[in-house]
């Protein structure tokens, strides 16, 4: 993720889609109505909403003009999620994009009408959001970063930069199924590598700096953060927890690595969400979303910030540094 998009801040994640569009275009008959359906206020979301804007515009999607935008971000409190989706099914929109799992659940419970595009979700088979990848059977369709499937080589990618580790921690959700679906193939790569994984669970964001500590006194010598659209959101929060509790930590997202926590690889989220404006494109074009296959990723980071490797007294091996997409000193 580009540091000058982190450098925006959550507060553009709205702003962004007040802007014109800046392509040119003509208004053809009714202008069709996009709702936007966010989980939390996060530098990816800002990124998502950038990316969408943009593409939007490249694709001829002049807002105003042939194209409307109704966005709503739930700010982290799912329990909000139901209603907001409820609101954009109301207006009505034509298509309904939403960023992160608990939303796109939300859209699926608010309408088996609209056409919905969902992005930054980690199972949809697995959440029941669509039948299959290649055929999704209802009026969902999306892009996938599938990090249950790479949960096995960011474990081994984490035992690498610090071989002598023996007990991870790792955080997770337990009501949130990729998370549950993913923790026996998780165990049994850490048998492999012989590593002993320690499962600290939390259902809120309130709960890391207890959770972080209990890694600590229970003897983790380092942490795997398991996807989820709250870890996503809090990534620099996290990032200082483990540089604070000399906890040596990968995650899925590029922008934890980048906001100061020691390692990142998964799915480019900017490469995924420029998907979202094509897909949007083919449904107001009369596609069906059963007729899109789901799309999982085409490039996949894998960031080092050696700041924190520095601070922890940690010498990533250079075997492990020639993986790296982009090393931050």
């Amino acid at each position: 993720m580009p540091r000058r998009i982190i450098a925006l801040g959550i507060t553009l994640t709205l702003a962004i889609f007040v802007a014109p569009l800046a392509a040119d275009a003509q208004p053809a008959g009714k202008v069709p109505r996009v709702g936007v359906l966010i989980a939390v206020s996060a530098p990816t979301t800002t990124l998502f909403a950038e990316v969408l804007r943009q593409g939007l515009g490249e694709l001829g999607y002049v807002e105003g003009k042939n194209i409307a935008l109704e966005s709503r971000v739930a700010e982290g409190k799912y329990e909000r999620l139901p209603a907001l989706a409820a609101e954009l099914v109301s207006v009505p929109v034509d298509v309904l994009v939403t960023w992160g799992t608990p939303a796109a659940l939300a859209a699926k419970h608010a309408t088996s009408t609209i056409p919905v595009v969902f992005t930054a979700v980690a199972d949809p088979v697995l959440s029941g959001l669509v039948t299959s990848l290649a055929r999704p059977g209802g009026n969902l369709t999306g892009v996938t970063h599938i990090p249950s499937a790479l949960d096995t080589k960011r474990l081994q990618l984490l035992k690498e930069a610090v071989p002598s580790a023996t007990r991870v921690a790792v955080l997770w959700h337990p009501d949130f199924p990729p998370n549950v679906e993913s923790l026996p193939e998780l165990k049994r790569a850490a048998q492999a590598l012989r590593v002993e994984l320690q499962l600290v669970a939390y259902r809120e964001a309130q709960e890391f700096e207890s959770a972080v500590a209990a890694m600590r006194r229970d003897g983790a010598e380092a942490l795997f953060v398991m996807p989820h659209p709250t870890t996503s959101g809090q990534a620099a929060r996290l990032a200082a927890l483990t540089t604070a509790n000399r906890l040596p930590a990968i995650a899925p997202y590029q922008h934890f690595a980048e906001e100061g926590g020691l390692m990142a690889y998964g799915g480019n989220f900017a490469d995924m969400y420029r998907r979202a404006p094509l897909l949007v494109d083919k449904l107001l074009k009369g596609a069906h979303p059963s007729e899109l296959p789901v799309e999982q990723p085409m490039r996949f980071d894998f960031v080092i910030n050696l700041k924190p490797a520095q601070a922890l007294g940690l010498t990533i091996p250079q075997s492990t540094l020639f993986q790296a997409t982009e090393v931050s000193r």
